[in-house]
C-alpha cells in the first residue's frame, strides 16, 4: 500500500486497486467453500498470488484511467513533446469517460492475460495427484475472479473518483515529462537495430546456458530431511541423527509381494524369491535396511535349532515353514491375515530425488529379471494344492507391487510430476500462442510476447537446479505462475506499443511513450511484487523460502524480458528497418 501510494500520490487510487484485489481473494475463498474445497499447507500461498496478479492489473487500470481523465487520452510525455507547459491547455474528461476509455483499451489485453493465467493453472489438473488438482482449481478460480473485480469492477469504481487538487497533480506530471530521463532513454534505445540484435544474441546465449543447467534439475526433493523445514530445523537434525546411529531411519519404501493365500507356509519358491528380491534391494546404494518375512523366518528357524548359525536359512519343508511362522502376527506389518500379501520394508538413508529414483528403478529391474507378473487368484483350497506342488515361481504365483510408505508416495508423486511437466508447458504456451494469434492476427507479434516467456521459464528451471530446489508439488505451480505473470507484462506493453505504431509513430518514439505509461506500471509492479515475496526468503519454512527465491526471480526476470527483450524482438521481427522519427501533430 505504501509503495502504491508513492506511485499514485492519491488515497483513492491506492485504495481501490487494493480493495478490488482483496475482493478477488474473498470471492475466491467463497467460491471454493461453495465448491467444497479448502486451503491446505501446499496451496496456502495461492491467495497471495491471486492478490499479486490483481494488483498488477489494477496498476495498469489506474495508470490508463489517469491519462484518459486528466490528460485527454494522451500521456504527459506526448503533451510535453508538443510544447505544452500549462496544464490548463490540456483538456480534462469526466471520471465516467476515463473509465469507459480504460475498459475499451485494456479489456482485450486484460482478458488475454488472465485467460492465459487461468489456462496455465488448469493444465496442472493433468497431474493425477489430488492435492495438486485442488491447487489448480483454487488458483484458477482466483484468477478467473480477477476478470470481474479488476477488469470491470475497478473501472466502474473509478468512474466515481475525483482527484484532490487535480491541477497540482497534472502540473507535477507535466513537469516530470519535460525533464529528460536517461533511464527511459536507455531502455528505449533497445529498439535501435544494433542494440536490439545484441539483446537478442544475449537472450539466445542465456537460453543455451539455461537449457544446459536445467537438465540437472531434480524431480523431487534434493535435500535430506523434511522439505517443508530448513536443514537446521530440529526435526531434520534429529532425522539425520537417527539415520546415522540406527539401522532403521524415518524414510520407508514398502514393496508388497502379492501372492496366493498361504503361500508363505506352503511354497518355498515364493519365499525364496522374496528373499532374493530383498537381498538385491539391500545392496542398492542409499538403502539402509530391508526387513521381510523370509528374513524373520530364517532367524526363527535358527532359534528352533539352538541358534546354530547354519540353520539361519529358509526351510524347504512346508511343515518347518509353518513352524517358523506360526507365531508371526499380522500386527508386525510383515503379512496379512491369509499371507497373500507380504510387505518388503525398505528403509532408505534419505528421500532425495536421486535416491528414490535409484531404488525404484532397481525394483522395476528385479521384477523383470525374476519374471514376476500377474497373480491368478483362485479358491483357497484349489490354490493350496497347486502351490504345494509347484517347484518354481511362475507369473501365476507372485507379483511385486509398488509402493507404500512415505518414500513410496514420493516416488509416485515424482513420476506423475515428471510425466506431466512437458505436456503442461506445451498446453500453457499453446493456449497463449492461440489467444495472441486470435487477438493480434500476427505471428511475429505473438513471438515477441511468447519468446521472453520461454527464456524466463528456462532460466527459472536453471535457477532451481543451481539452488537445489526440486520440481515437486510445492514448486510445480510456480512454472505456470511465472508464465502467467510474464503474459500480463508482455500483453499490456505490446498492446500499447502496437496501438502507437498504428498511429504512425516510429518504433523508438512509440516505445518511449509506451514506457512512460505501461512500462512504468510494469516496472513498479515487478519491483513491488518482488519486494513482497522477497521477505519469504527469510521464512523458517524451507518450502516458503524456495517460493520466495523463485517468485522474486520470476517477477524481476519477466519484467526485464518485457521491457528490454520484447521491443528488441519487435525491431528484429517486425520493424527491421529504422524509420524516420515521426513527430506528433
Amino acid at each position: 500500500a505504501i509503495l502504491l501510494y508513492l506511485y499514485t500520490h492519491s488515497f483513492w487510487l491506492t485504495l481501490l486497486p487494493l480493495a478490488c484485489s482483496l475482493a478477488a481473494v474473498v470471492w475466491q475463498m467463497g467460491a471454493l467453500s461453495l465448491l467444497g474445497f479448502s486451503l491446505d499447507p501446499m496451496n496456502i500461498l495461492t491467495p497471495f498470488l491471486v492478490f499479486a496478479i490483481g494488483v498488477s492489473h489494477g496498476v495498469q487500470k489506474i495508470s490508463a484511467w489517469v491519462v484518459e481523465k486528466e490528460f485527454g487520452g494522451k500521456t504527459p510525455d506526448q503533451w510535453a513533446k508538443g510544447g505544452i507547459n500549462d496544464p490548463s491547455q490540456i483538456p480534462r474528461r469526466s471520471p465516467m469517460h476515463g473509465s469507459r476509455e480504460t475498459i475499451k483499451k485494456l479489456l482485450a489485453p486484460g482478458i488475454i492475460a488472465l485467460t492465459s493465467d487461468t489456462i496455465g493453472f488448469l493444465t496442472i489438473l493433468f497431474i493425477k495427484i489430488r492435492i495438486i488438482q485442488e491447487l489448480a482449481i483454487t488458483a484458477s478460480v482466483g484468477v478467473a475472479v480477477i476478470i470481474f473485480t479488476n477488469l470491470i469492477l475497478l473501472p466502474l469504481l473509478l468512474s466515481f473518483v475525483q482527484l484532490r487538487r487535480p491541477d497540482r497533480y497534472r502540473q507535477r506530471m507535466l513537469d516530470k515529462a519535460h525533464k529528460k530521463s536517461v533511464f527511459w532513454a536507455t531502455i528505449a534505445s533497445f529498439t535501435r537495430p544494433a542494440r536490439s540484435r545484441s539483446a537478442v544474441v544475449v537472450a539466445v546465449v542465456l537460453l543455451g546456458i539455461g537449457l544446459w543447467l536445467a537438465k540437472d534439475m531434480k524431480i523431487g526433493d534434493s535435500e535430506v530431511g523434511v522439505p517443508e523445514l530448513r536443514p537446521e530445523a530440529r526435526y531434520n537434525q534429529d532425522a539425520v541423527l537417527i539415520s546415522e546411529k540406527f539401522s532403521l531411519g524415518v524414510d520407508l519404501l514398502t514393496v508388497v509381494a502379492e501372492t496366493v493365500p498361504n503361500a508363505c507356509t506352503e511354497n518355498y519358491a515364493v519365499m525364496e524369491t522374496i528373499d532374493r528380491f530383498a537381498w538385491n534391494l539391500a545392496n542398492v546404494e542409499g538403502v539402509q535396511k530391508v526387513i521381510t518375512l523370509p528374513m524373520v523366518a530364517k532367524v526363527i528357524n535358527a532359534g528352533w535349532n539352538e541358534g546354530y548359525i547354519r540353520w539361519r536359512v529358509l526351510p524347504r519343508d512346508r511343515y518347518l515353514l509353518r513352524q517358523a511362522l506360526s507365531n508371526i502376527e499380522t500386527d508386525t506389518g510383515l503379512l496379512n491375515r491369509d499371507c497373500s500379501a507380504m510387505p518388503i520394508l525398505v528403509f532408505t538413508k534419505d528421500h532425495r530425488a536421486e535416491t528414490i529414483a535409484r531404488v525404484v528403478a532397481r525394483v522395476k529391474e528385479l521384477r523383470e529379471e525374476l519374471s514376476l507378473g500377474d497373480v491368478a487368484f483362485r479358491m483357497e483350497h484349489d490354490a493350496l494344492e497347486d502351490v504345494a506342488a509347484e517347484d518354481e515361481v511362475t507369473e501365476a504365483s507372485l507379483r511385486f507391487r509398488l509402493a507404500t510408505g512415505n518414500v513410496g508416495v514420493m516416488a509416485a508423486t515424482n513420476e506423475d510430476v515428471a510425466a506431466a511437466e512437458k505436456p503442461m508447458l506445451a498446453l500453457v504456451f499453446g493456449s497463449i500462442i492461440l489467444l495472441c494469434l486470435v487477438t493480434y492476427r500476427s505471428w511475429r507479434g505473438t513471438l515477441c510476447i511468447v519468446l521472453p516467456l520461454v527464456l524466463v521459464s528456462t532460466l527459472a528451471e536453471a535457477l532451481m537446479a543451481l539452488y537445489g530446489i526440486g520440481l515437486k508439488v510445492n514448486t510445480l505451480p510456480v512454472v505456470a505462475l511465472g508464465i502467467g505473470i510474464g503474459v500480463d507484462y508482455g500483453v499490456y506493453i505490446y498492446s500499447r506499443l502496437d496501438m502507437l505504431l498504428k498511429e504512425g509513430y516510429s518504433l523508438r518514439e512509440a516505445y518511449n511513450q509506451t514506457l512512460r505509461l505501461t512500462g512504468r506500471a510494469v516496472i513498479f509492479t515487478g519491483f513491488t511484487l518482488a519486494a513482497g515475496v522477497g521477505t519469504w526468503i527469510f521464512s523458517p519454512l524451507q518450502f516458503q523460502a524456495d517460493m520466495g527465491i523463485l517468485l522474486c526471480f520470476i517477477f524481476l526476470a519477466n519484467m526485464v524480458g518485457a521491457i528490454i527483450l520484447l521491443p528488441a524482438l519487435v525491431r528484429v521481427l517486425i520493424r527491421r528497418k529504422p524509420e524516420a522519427e515521426v513527430a506528433e501533430t
